[in-house]
This record gives structure tokens, sequence and C-alpha cells, in this order.
């Protein structure tokens, strides 16, 4: 079975990197694993023989009739037609898995990474660990930490949602087709709370970020009109770039707008 350009499909064929990206969820026999984009079943196999109940999620009706036919006398599979951007993580889940303690894995398309993610944020409580493949860049970007110049608005909603740690690099020779990048892999681990106002808090992220090369003080001042003495309040120098900002900085800064009850707040 061909892949998909229009699905943005690259299937995982190398073992070692197989063995690598499941050994990174630390998978105990009796353990309920969710996997987007099952495909050809490269991960799903080895899911199989070590989780307990595997719930494979795959877009491509093709590919569900390659899963059914490779897969379809285990009984621990589920095996799901559906977008993933459109699931309920925790609907699916079966009651044994309710309590956050299930798993995910994915190999996923650079072209879903930004929606993906922020729908794994929003859900990040239905899992304990979460293990991604996405392009090398894509990784890069949301592990980077204040300062670096991959840093942006998505390395900030990440990180106050995740424990990030950026595990390995994937060549392009391990995939069918060969990608013209490499691939990174992820490992997300919910933490214990998020920032309250989240709505607000995203809103603040994006506007600071909506021009990079531009100072965070000239990205607030199309949203907030009163954005210099905010800043000011924030202990934040209104000459700083959002990259350089920590997690804490982010958080001071929209707890000062909340508390300036600016119009920002009633358009996040």
């Amino acid at each position: 079975m061909r892949a998909k350009k229009s699905l943005g499909q690259n299937f995982l064929r190398d073992e070692s990197v197989v063995k690598k990206v499941i050994g990174a969820l630390d998978l105990r026999e009796n353990e309920t694993v969710v996997e987007i984009g099952s495909g050809r079943g490269a991960l799903t196999e080895t899911l199989l023989e070590q989780a307990g109940h595997v719930i494979a999620i795959e877009f491509d009706r093709d590919m569900i009739a390659v899963l059914t036919e490779r897969f379809g006398s285990y009984k621990n599979l589920e095996l799901i037609k559906a977008d993933a951007l459109n699931i309920d993580f925790a609907g699916i889940l079966p009651d044994t898995a309710a309590n956050g303690s299930a798993k995910l894995v994915a190999n996923l398309p650079y072209n879903i990474s930004t929606p993906i993610l922020q729908r794994l944020i929003d859900q990040r409580g239905t899992f304990s660990t979460i293990v991604l493949m996405f392009q090398r860049e894509v990784v890069e970007r949301i592990t980077a930490l204040p300062g670096n110049k991959h840093r942006g608005y998505l390395s900030v909603l990440v990180e106050n949602a995740f424990a990030t740690e950026y595990l390995f690099d994937v060549p392009p020779e391990a995939f069918q087709p060969i990608p013209k990048v490499w691939s990174g892999v992820v490992r997300l681990k919910p933490k214990d709370s998020i920032f309250a106002d989240y709505p607000i808090f995203r809103k603040v992220v994006s506007s600071s970020f909506a021009q990079k090369r531009k100072t965070i003080l000239n990205n607030l001042k199309s949203v907030l009109d009163d954005a210099a003495t905010i800043l000011a309040a924030s202990g934040i120098d209104a000459k700083r770039r959002a990259e350089t900002l920590t997690l804490d900085e982010w958080k001071t800064l929209t707890m000062t707008i909340i508390r300036s009850k600016n119009a920002l707040v009633n358009s996040a």
C-alpha cells in the first residue's frame, strides 16, 4: 500500500527505531496505550505484544483494511477510524484507564503538529506518558528553552503543560517513502497543574510572538493600550523579545494583565 502524500504519510520501517520509540513508553503488560496514525502497523505490532489494550486511531480507510487483515486476530486491539484532531481521548478509554494512566504514541506528519499538540494540551489529564515523533524542527521548537532561537508560541504552551524530554533523532532512511528531513522523538509528561486561566495565558503568549523579530512591547501594543505599563509592572524589560521570557515570567505577565482587567482578557 503506497503512502499518500496528501496525508503526509511516511511509514516507519526501521525495527531499531520501533524498539526505541516503544521503549520510551515504559509499558506494563496491563496498560492501555493509544496510537495515533498506525499506518502499516510498524509500532502497532510491538504495542500489541507489550500492552494490555491497544487503541489504534487511523484516518486512512485503506490503512484500516491493512491493519484489520494484519492484526484482526489480536484480542487486545481496538481499531478506530477517525481523525485524531476530533477525538475525545478520555471518551475512548476503558474505565480501567480513565484515571490518567493511559499512554499515547504517534508518528505524526508536520502539517498536524501544532493542532495535535494543542489538543493534547487540552486533554493532558488523560495520559501519564506521551511519546511523539515529528519532523526534527518541530521537536527542536517544542523543547526550546528561553533564549533559544527555536523558542516560540508552541514552546511556551507545551512547557506550561508538560515536562519535555528530547529523546533522539531519526534519519530519513528509517521511513518509506524516504522524506527529505530528519525526524525527532520527544517524551511528554503532564504536569500536575497548568496556568489556571489557560485561554488568557494562550492569548498573551500568542500575541507576544506575533512577529518574532519585534520586541515584546511592540507585539503587545497591538492588543494592549497600556502594554508598557503592564510590562513594567511585571518586571519585564520592554525591549526584550518574547523568546527570552521564562515560563514564570509568562505567568507573571498574564496575571498582571488579568488584574488590570484589560480588554485582552475579554477577547481570550
